[in-house]
């Protein structure tokens, strides 16, 4: 007996002729490899033989690198990052799969990892979403009572002449922005009797603000939407309280030289959202391994499994092959479906950096998949997806909603095949993001 690609095969002696094969999903057809493929195509399912045979079940991993698609960039001779990197192993999944272009960014949204993690995960934003913060709210463990709010609060740096200089203020430790939040939060939150705020520690420079209902009301500019241009103040009904409160934490952070950000920046506001579980909404259980408090967030509000995996970091250092390991580990336990987010390739489109955005693709390729794909195998059938959450193109430095390419790929059965880039994708028709999910766990990639 033995596996190719996704169905068991048992040989008749020594011609390795296969005289019956199983269907990935524990259903028995007799006949030869042509035949059954044939027939499998042509949608027959055969009979049930879970019991009978022990069938392994299907294993699911989704990867994300976040933000890795791009435009044509005059630094990589005209190439985007995907088409630079040397990527074997995605290489070798494209021409074995189904590639395409998925709009994980729904028309009218804010194209932020929020709305597109959101999307990957299966869920339509149009009908879940109430913005980025209370989803990183729940990551830190805050449970929202309905009359309070969260707001993304940035630790960022901003010029004499009001141009936000860095949006991540540094990329200070967590354990200095640690002692920024609780500084803001004595001097302007809970340590001020004055005061209706609360502030809470995230990660680096992603942090949490926590205010009455009515500080919804205000149109606030994400930070990272504004680097190297002039800083845009808040609009609406609540803006007065918001640069209020934004002009106040720099005296807060002029206290604390040790981190280069000199003030906060509020936005992405919204009420806690309510989301189905993972397991109730799609059937099967499923687990995350990231470092960014908001991917992190849509797993506590989905009850996914959330390990800790140490040296797992938002930044370039991250240890890819400690995240691989833990997807699968999770799927080794029992776990269905298990998702590896890593922040580096959108790191490197914030910061234009065209070198360290292919030396990530590079690490995904080398650390994660090549290691990845051979203890898929050993464990049984499984489909493959990847996709990220938004382009972040090296010359805008920013998101933006349009579509990206992706890759689903089903050890059982061969796709048409293709070449995983921006350019490969360019002519095939726009899935919604949230359906492909869906067709991971039920159609696969044929």
């Amino acid at each position: 007996m033995r596996w190719r690609g996704g169905y068991k095969v048992v040989a008749a002696r020594r011609t390795c002729r296969p005289r019956s094969l199983w269907w990935r999903d524990g259903y028995n057809i007799a006949g030869t490899w042509a035949e059954v493929r044939a027939r499998v195509r042509g949608g027959e399912r055969g009979r049930p033989d879970w019991a009978d045979d022990g069938e392994r079940p299907v294993k699911y991993v989704v990867c994300v690198p976040d933000g890795c698609a791009d435009e044509p960039f005059e630094g990589l001779g005209g190439r985007t990052p995907l088409e630079v990197a040397h990527t074997p192993t995605i290489d070798a999944l494209a021409a074995r799969g189904t590639v395409g272009r998925a709009g994980v960014i729904p028309e009218g949204m804010a194209p932020g990892s929020d709305v597109g993690n959101m999307s990957i995960l299966g869920y339509d934003p149009a009908e879940f979403h109430t913005g980025r913060a209370p989803i990183e709210a729940a990551s830190l463990g805050l449970k929202l009572p309905a009359d309070r709010l969260a707001y993304r609060c940035n630790l960022v740096t901003v010029g004499d002449d009001s141009t936000m200089v860095d949006f991540a203020g540094g990329h200070p430790s967590t354990d200095a922005a640690r002692a920024v939040l609780e500084d803001l939060d004595a001097t302007l939150g809970r340590g001020n009797p004055d005061s209706v705020l609360e502030f809470h520690a995230g990660v680096e420079y992603r942090h949490i603000m926590v205010a009455p209902a009515d500080w919804l009301d205000a149109d606030c500019v994400p930070p990272h939407d504004l680097t190297g241009r002039p800083s845009v103040a808040p609009t609406g009904p609540a803006a007065e309280r918001l640069i209020e409160i934004t002009e106040a934490s720099r005296a807060v952070l002029a206290r604390h030289p040790d981190v280069a950000a000199n003030q906060i920046w509020l936005w992405g506001q919204g009420f806690q959202p309510s989301m189905p579980d993972f397991a109730a909404h799609h059937g099967i259980t499923g687990g995350i391994t990231t470092a960014v408090d908001l991917v992190r967030g849509l797993g506590v509000l989905t009850d996914m499994a959330l390990p800790d995996v140490e040296g797992a970091t938002p930044g370039y250092d991250t240890d890819y092959a400690a995240q691989r390991d833990a997807a699968l580990a999770g799927l080794a336990d029992g776990l269905d479906l298990f998702v590896i987010h890593v922040e580096a390739t959108d790191e490197a489109g914030h910061a234009g950096d065209a070198a360290e955005k292919v030396r990530s693709l590079e690490l995904w390729d080398s650390q994660i998949l090549t290691g990845l794909v051979p203890e898929l195998d050993r464990m049984g059938p499984w489909r493959l997806l990847m996709l990220p959450d938004h382009a972040t193109p090296l010359a805008r430095r920013t998101h933006t909603p349009d579509p990206v390419p992706y890759l689903l790929v089903d050890s059982a059965v061969d796709g048409p095949g293709g070449t995983y880039t921006e350019a490969g994708v360019a002519d095939t028709p726009v899935v919604p993001g949230h359906e492909l999910l869906g067709r991971l766990i039920g159609a696969g990639a044929a």
